[in-house]
């Protein structure tokens, strides 16, 4: 006879698992990634994804350390982990059994004209003593409860768990690569903001040398007042873009300070090191180099932790297997609480439980489950997508930004050359005063052009360091 029960139980179980959805879950559509990023032979030997291979400069290497310790939103970043790792220890838990110490203690009467009120008025709790009308009930024990994981719900929650663990993990690595690319890309600006300053400063030095000479050239009746209000003009217009480029130093200043965690100070830097040429990334490198970027792993991780949920809500469907035990002392007085084996009191229960009728909110999980599961795939082929374009972009903007700049530079050489050609020529009477104006105008302009140049340059090769999944040491 018992086992026809565990057969038709067998049975029972069997026909609630045939009516669960599936789990399947596909995208149309799905783009391929290229192998490659351009038609380059790809090389055997990958370049090394090292910081170093971009920032050579100790001074940018120490504000990157400095920011890596203070910075707010890495901490938060950090907190995630702390959060998952509290998780992870949650769903594990789970998986044993929960033991409790529990005590009680009540007082109960039972109605005269009931089964128990009627048979305990008539029953002696004690050698000539009966039970009393108003019982007493005191308890202490151990309770324990064990959910046995037979369709390994509990299991895939901890899978779960552990997969957004490991993604919090790489999201904070992410926003450490992130952190030290804005703080080189900071750096940087301020570097040009620097050279900008010296070069404008130089050029309101010339400026003033020839507002001098053309004050000379008035007295002597040479030239009239036009010449010289404007050349007093662009003097006072250098003056301005001196102050806007201090005001901009500032606020620059500030902006980095706040990336390294702190209030506002002067930051030590190394202007030089802006026209210092880093080491080029080879184009031959492959796209499954991709493949370390934080964030790529982070959704990869989440994909993962989608699947066990779903496993998870499937699991929901079926019955569920569910111990209670209870061992301990009961009494109706202390005097008796530790006599034994009277006063010992256990219980044992095992209940198995499966959804039949009403399935409107398991169903309603595991379609979330479902959701969440084709979100995290679209969000990973979108991250894989945006990262692969941002690198093709990033090269691209290289090559040109290397053709641009030796161009800018053979320029700057020519307008510096015009600037004392003309002033030479205007000493000698063969020019007029405003080809001089312009030519210093056309200097300053193709030096910033220059020094711009310089710093796309370097904020670019970061970029794509950054972009390539390089980390932080």
């Amino acid at each position: 006879m018992q086992r026809y029960r565990l057969l038709i139980l067998s049975l029972f179980v069997l026909l609630i698992g045939c009516s669960t959805p599936s789990t399947l879950v596909e995208l149309k559509n799905t783009i391929i990634t290229p192998s490659k990023f351009f038609d380059n032979e790809v090389n055997s030997k990958q370049d090394s994804l090292q910081w170093e291979v971009v920032i050579n400069d100790p001074i940018l290497k120490a504000l990157i350390d400095t920011a890596i310790q203070n910075n707010k939103e890495l901490q938060l970043a950090y907190q995630k982990i702390e959060l998952a790792r509290s998780q992870r220890q949650f769903t594990k838990g789970n998986l044993l059994p929960q033991l409790s110490l529990a005590t009680s203690g009540s007082v109960r009467k039972f109605g005269l004209y009931t089964m128990d009120g009627a048979g305990n008025i008539a029953t002696e709790m004690t050698s000539g003593k009966m039970v009393p009308i108003d019982l007493p009930d005191m308890y202490l024990g151990l309770q324990s409860t064990w959910e046995v994981d037979i369709r390994g719900r509990l299991k895939n929650l901890d899978k779960a768990a552990l997969s957004r663990f490991f993604a919090s993990q790489e999201g904070y690595k992410f926003v450490v690569s992130s952190l030290a690319a804005d703080v080189a890309l900071s750096y940087y600006e301020l570097l040009a903001l620097d050279n900008e300053l010296i070069v404008t400063r130089e050029n309101a030095k010339k400026e003033n040398e020839v507002l001098a000479f053309i004050k000379a050239q008035k007295e002597a009746g040479k030239v009239n007042e036009l010449a010289v209000q404007q050349f007093t003009a662009q003097y006072y217009s250098l003056t301005i873009l001196e102050k806007e480029i201090l005001q901009n130093i500032r606020k620059e200043e500030n902006r980095l300070n706040f990336l390294l965690g702190r209030y506002p100070t002067t930051i030590a830097r190394n202007g030089a090191s802006l026209y210092i040429q880093g080491q080029f990334l080879s184009k031959g490198i492959p796209s499954t180099v991709l493949e370390n970027r934080p964030d790529i792993k982070a959704a990869s991780l989440q994909i993962i932790a989608s699947k066990f949920d779903l496993n998870a809500a499937k699991a929901a469907f079926y019955p569920s297997f569910t111990i209670n035990l209870g061992y301990g002392l009961q009494a109706f007085n202390p005097s008796f609480f530790f006599r034994s084996p009277e006063s010992i009191a256990y219980n044992s229960i095992g209940s198995l439980v499966a959804p039949l009728v009403n399935k409107a909110a398991i169903k309603s999980q595991f379609n979330t489950a479902k959701t969440n599961q084709i979100e995290a795939m679209l969000n990973y082929q979108q991250t894989i997508l945006n990262a692969y374009v941002d690198v093709v972009n990033d090269y691209t903007e290289i090559d040109h930004l290397e053709e641009i700049k030796q161009l800018t530079t053979l320029k700057s050489n020519s307008s510096d050359k015009a600037v004392e050609s003309s002033f030479d020529l205007y000493k000698a009477a063969r020019v007029p005063y405003y080809d001089v104006l312009l030519s210093q105008q056309n200097a300053l302009q193709t030096n910033i052009e220059l020094i711009m140049l310089h710093k796309r340059s370097k904020q670019s090769l970061v970029r794509l360091f950054k972009n390539l999944g390089g980390r932080w040491q």
